[in-house]
């Protein structure tokens, strides 16, 4: 199917190489719309606070259109403003690069947006051939789709790590990261690229948190902790839900978990379905596979996550 549409068809010995838990640290751009939520500040400052195992190469802006923007070009630059606050917060030495994404979704099958963040995915990819560069996608996936329809090539030297649809039994997959950009999403299931889901339901839904342990465990430790507890706080208040019994997941969280260490996020490796225009699957026969975790362990992530942010001094 995919090198029927143009992309390179990996064998199954590599696929299944690529599927497998990295070893060491491994190269990773962090593709996020960070404005749209409060969890993907936190997963940016996880993925930071972690170079034992990830090295961060580049940050790229994604787009996204809901209430907290006026279209998905807003949501984008939005985003690579954040970005550049949590990296100011942190106070960091040598910050990866930022990059500007696609200011709206891909209009036709295949057909990539132009963006500075497609390009620098594509540049990655090919700078070091032995190295494959893990794109975490934590948002609508219009720039790393973009990024592959503009060069197929690089599915051969990138895993993509996607916080996007429900688990592959769920009855539909019209969620945020997924239902923004058909175009893009049906891509990156149907390119054949090496493919790792971490489900929104049931998997990163695990990811419990509320203003109460935030607040108890953040607030007053450091900048970036005190920031992500106003931001917790001031979103609850926003819609009413400051009460106790609340909680809010994180749900881009559990991509840095996986990459952090698979006992804390299982997966198994699974046939690829195809994504249908009602937002179900399908699978055909003889298709490429991916992989898909199972389960979060949220005591781990979290232990870890809240060691690393208490323990950043910027003060």
């Amino acid at each position: 199917m995919n090198s029927e549409k143009g992309f390179p068809k990996l064998t199954e010995e590599q696929m299944e190489r690529r599927l497998r838990h990295p070893e060491g640290q491994v190269r990773t751009v962090l593709d996020t719309d960070a404005f749209n939520e409060v969890d993907d500040q936190f997963a940016l400052a996880y993925a930071l606070l972690s170079p034992e195992k990830l090295s961060v190469e580049a940050v790229t802006a994604a787009p996204f259109f809901n209430w907290n923007s006026t279209s998905p070009g807003e949501g984008m630059e939005k985003s690579y403003q954040e970005i550049k606050n949590i990296y100011e917060l942190m106070e960091l030495k040598s910050p990866p690069p930022v990059f500007r994404g696609s200011d709206r979704y891909l209009e036709a099958p295949g057909v990539p947006v132009e963006s500075e963040a497609a390009d620098e995915i594509i540049r990655l990819a090919k700078k070091d051939p032995k190295s494959p560069l893990y794109v975490v996608a934590i948002g609508a996936i219009t720039n790393v789709a973009s990024a592959i329809a503009k060069d197929p090539s690089i599915i051969e030297n990138i895993v993509v790590v996607w916080l996007g649809p429900n688990a592959f039994w769920y009855p539909h997959h019209e969620i945020f990261n997924v239902s923004q950009d058909y175009y893009a999403s049906s891509l990156i299931y149907e390119s054949g690229v090496p493919l790792v889901i971490l489900p929104c339901h049931d998997v990163a839904s695990h990811l419990h948190t509320n203003v109460y342990e935030i607040d108890a465990v953040l607030r007053g430790k450091n900048r970036i902790g005190t920031y992500f507890s106003d931001m917790i706080r001031g979103r609850f208040t926003r819609f009413g839900k400051d009460t106790p019994g609340w909680s809010k997941v994180l749900w881009d969280v559990s991509c840095i978990a996986w990459l952090l260490n698979e006992e804390w996020v299982p997966s198994e490796i699974r046939p690829c379905p195809v994504l249908r225009e009602d937002f179900t699957y399908a699978w055909l026969p003889d298709g490429h596979q991916y992989k898909e975790a199972y389960f979060a362990d949220r005591s781990e992530i979290f232990m870890d996550m809240f060691r690393k942010l208490t323990n950043h001094k910027n003060w």
